[in-house]
């Protein structure tokens, strides 16, 4: 810790966000469905890809649970805590649904489904049905899910905060880091993981938020160790020591992945009994990945820059704006039958540019910056 505050797990969050951005835009480019793909879509892009599916969005849910209990902290109040969760959360996210996410479906609809109309008639007549358009869930939060969630798990974090005392929530604390001390980080969040996978080993995440009981009880688990990281920061001295196992672990279970991945690539369907060592090992690469990158964060990135701070600010106006930007600029980059080294050129260049301008028009009006997820 430096000055009471981990400028490591500042520099995860930010490079987390920035990851998930390089994601999206490479989501134009696998076979899997998505709203807009390139015409031939390329399967050697998902090896690369799945590198990252078994961390990334864990990731970002335990630097938020650190976040919210540094948070709760500063403000010692689970009432003060849940009503600054819900004005930063859940203001982005209606102005999200209303304004930022409309383009994604109708391009979807238009380009996949033959929908006929102009986006301005979409908009006014089809987005807020509230019902199903051509299997396509109308108004919706699309990648904003993530938001939802997080918003749920801290509600239930203040719930849980106000209904147990202070010497009982101390003792819990303690008997919770013991069981992440040492090995133990590796193993406990994994069998935890594993155990989950088991009860319901045939679970495909919605991001649906009411039919996505697993995906909640998955993703609870990074965010309750974040928070633990917060009111524990011992625990980062046992991510620093095993950094490098946990490193040298994920890559070889992500050997076993990238084979089945490239032995039944594209919509080649695989045996019955791969699935489960796919997934198990899938994991394994996750929560190794995750331990790796904590303790690197803590060895090596727990220093201060004068960048951090603006940063760390721009990282959730970027993921707020970020994906329709992918979605619009790929399908005019569709229109024009564009290859796809050009593809992924424009995209990385327009979604940086068009990212940084939502952020900096964002923050120097006043009244744009809680829309857009910033303090005012």
């Amino acid at each position: 810790m430096t000055g009471g505050r981990h400028y490591g797990m500042d520099w995860l969050r930010i490079a987390a966000f920035g990851l998930l951005i390089l994601y999206h835009i490479g989501m134009y480019f696998v076979p899997w469905g998505w709203h807009v793909k390139i015409a031939e879509p390329l399967d050697w892009v998902t090896i690369p890809m799945l590198a990252t599916n078994g961390w990334r969005l864990a990731l970002l849910f335990l630097v938020s649970g650190y976040a919210s209990a540094a948070l709760f902290a500063k403000l010692g109040g689970s009432a003060a805590f849940a009503r600054s969760r819900s004005v930063r959360l859940l203001v982005p996210l209606v102005f999200g649904i209303i304004v930022i996410i409309p383009p994604q479906p109708w391009i979807e609809l238009v380009g996949q489904h033959g929908y006929a109309d102009g986006f301005l008639h979409f908009w006014a007549h089809d987005y807020f049905r509230f019902g199903s358009l051509e299997g396509i869930i109308l108004p919706t939060w699309q990648h904003l899910w993530f938001v939802v969630y997080l918003w749920v798990y801290t509600m239930l974090a203040a719930l849980l905060l106000a209904l147990i005392p202070e010497p009982a929530r101390a003792k819990i604390t303690s008997i919770a880091a013991g069981a992440l001390r040492g090995w133990r980080m590796l193993v406990a969040p994994l069998a935890l993981w594993a155990l989950i996978y088991v009860l319901f080993p045939t679970h495909d995440e919605t991001h649906a938020l009411f039919d996505d009981g697993p995906s909640h009880l998955h993703y609870l688990v990074p965010f309750f160790v974040g928070w633990l990281l917060r009111v524990r920061p011992v625990l980062f001295e046992t991510a620093a020591r095993y950094w490098k196992v946990a490193l040298v672990l994920a890559l070889l279970a992500f050997v076993p992945v990238a084979w089945i991945e490239w032995t039944w690539a594209g919509g080649t369907v695989a045996p019955d009994a791969v699935f489960p060592p796919y997934h198990l090992m899938r994991l394994v690469n996750g929560w190794m990945a995750i331990v790796a990158f904590v303790g690197i964060a803590d060895r090596f990135w727990n220093r201060d820059h004068p960048k951090r701070a603006m940063l760390a600010e721009a990282v959730f106006p970027f993921y707020i704006i970020h994906q329709t930007i992918i979605v619009v600029v790929g399908w005019y980059l569709l229109q024009a039958g564009a290859a796809a080294l050009p593809s992924f050129l424009v995209l990385l260049v327009t979604t940086t540019i068009g990212c940084w301008l939502f952020y900096i028009i964002g923050r120097n009006i006043g009244w744009l910056r809680p829309l857009i997820g910033l303090q005012r």
